[in-house]
């Protein structure tokens, strides 16, 4: 026993109809089901920052670590559409080296200013 929907387009089931005979989905994704997951950007995005950081740390640092981290970084860059896979294992490197260079850097300073060598 259904009734007609005001505007006449489906007959209205209070309490669901069966399979086959319900109206399709307006838009959305439907009671309980999540959207789908959008497209990651994969090994890209974080190529990009993995370079300009160990650029920025040959500048202004003087990492030496730094140079084999952009290298290592711009070449996963080239191979993030390709091989994500190897892309994301030269990430790896690329940010340990990274942050290993970081670290030094930061005990140097430390060291040099806890021996009174920055009180000039």
């Amino acid at each position: 026993m259904s009734q007609q929907d005001p505007s006449g387009e489906y007959p209205y089931q209070p309490y669901g109809a069966p399979y086959g005979q319900q109206p399709p989905p307006h838009h959305g994704y439907g009671y309980g089901y999540p959207p789908p997951p959008r497209p990651s950007e994969g090994p890209r995005a974080t190529a990009i920052v993995a370079l300009v950081l160990n650029l920025l740390a040959i500048v202004s640092c003087c990492n030496i670590l730094a140079i084999p981290g952009a290298v290592l970084a711009g070449l996963a860059l080239g191979r993030s559409s390709t091989e994500p896979a190897s892309a994301k294992h030269l990430l790896v490197w690329s940010w340990t080296l990274f942050g290993v260079g970081f670290a030094l850097t930061l005990a140097t300073f430390v060291f040099l200013g806890v021996n009174g060598y920055l009180d000039d």
